[in-house]
């Protein structure tokens, strides 16, 4: 199977928007007699763990629970990662994702029947939906919780969009940037975060024209500067230059925005230096998908 990476928040959004890309984990998963095998290549491989605590592993068993079946004798994993790890770009909800499809198809089961279930799973582990539901869904994804349940839906993006991302090379923790949001905002910086979260939902499916404005944010960005000067420094700068740009996700990798007719070396090149490598990432339109070859 594959499953793409995705960039959540997407300015305003946070938690809520989030749109999945053209860049592919790779999973192979198969019923084994017995044991746990573990095979990793690519991002991550030096330091994702071989054992049950691997995410993907996790996932499938939450999964098999959640779906009421039993747990296989034992497994046999591999995984080739493209998605970069701990940069903005959901790998972890790429893994979790993986592992639910995974448990799905092993199962017997029609994975677009069983999406909604898939999605408490993988969100649960994620503690938002944004970045599940865009991996699992495909295109552009509003996701939201009430009380115990996540929910999203997906809502075609504009064809004209095409995504640049300025990948980091320096890594983040999502731990470590949601530490620096504060309990509350000013009254007026959340209204104005508001208008533009509804306005990013017409901006990304059908108005790209209005994507500077709608990609605007008083919410969380200016708060975890200090996580990520160096990418906040990028986002000014692509804005002042004309490009809608936010921090992708968590960060700290940046998430250009540019349309059809607007090649990706519009990104100026005095603007990206060693820390940042540009990648064309195009809008995954699918989601995950699984083929019988997997196990």
């Amino acid at each position: 199977m594959r499953v793409p990476a995705s960039s959540a928040n997407l300015g305003p959004g946070f938690d809520s928007l989030g749109l999945a890309l053209g860049c592919y984990d790779e999973v192979e998963v198969a019923v084994t007699d017995d044991g746990l095998v573990v095979e990793v290549d690519g991002a991550g491989a030096e330091w994702v763990p071989r054992d049950e605590s691997h995410l993907v592993v996790r996932s499938l068993r939450a999964s098999f629970d959640a779906l009421g079946e039993r747990q296989p004798p034992g497994l046999r994993l591999r995984c080739r990662n493209a998605i970069p790890h701990s940069r903005g770009l959901g790998s972890s909800a790429a893994a979790a994702v993986a592992g639910a499809a995974a448990a799905a198809a092993l199962a017997g089961r029609d994975l677009e029947a069983e999406t909604a279930a898939l999605l408490q799973v993988t969100a649960s582990m994620e503690g938002h939906a944004d970045n599940a539901a865009a991996s699992l869904l495909g295109g552009f994804v509003i996701a939201w919780n009430s009380g115990e349940r996540y929910d999203a839906v997906r809502i075609d993006a504009h064809p004209s969009l095409r995504p640049v991302l300025l990948v980091a090379t320096a890594r983040s923790s999502t731990k470590t940037t949601r530490g620096l949001l504060p309990d509350q905002v000013p009254l007026a910086d959340a209204a104005f975060t508001g208008s533009r979260t509804a306005l990013a939902v017409h901006a990304f499916t059908a108005r790209p024209e209005l994507l500077m404005n709608a990609t605007e944010d008083r919410l969380h960005q200016g708060y975890r500067r200090p996580a990520y000067p160096r990418s906040a420094e990028l986002v000014d700068a692509l804005r002042a230059g004309g490009i809608p740009a936010t921090i992708s996700g968590a960060g700290p990798s940046v998430l250009a925005v540019l349309t059809a007719g607007t090649p990706p070396d519009q990104v100026p090149g005095d603007l990206v230096n060693e820390a940042f490598t540009v990648c064309p990432m195009p809008v995954d339109t699918a989601g995950v998908q699984v083929s019988g070859d997997d196990g």
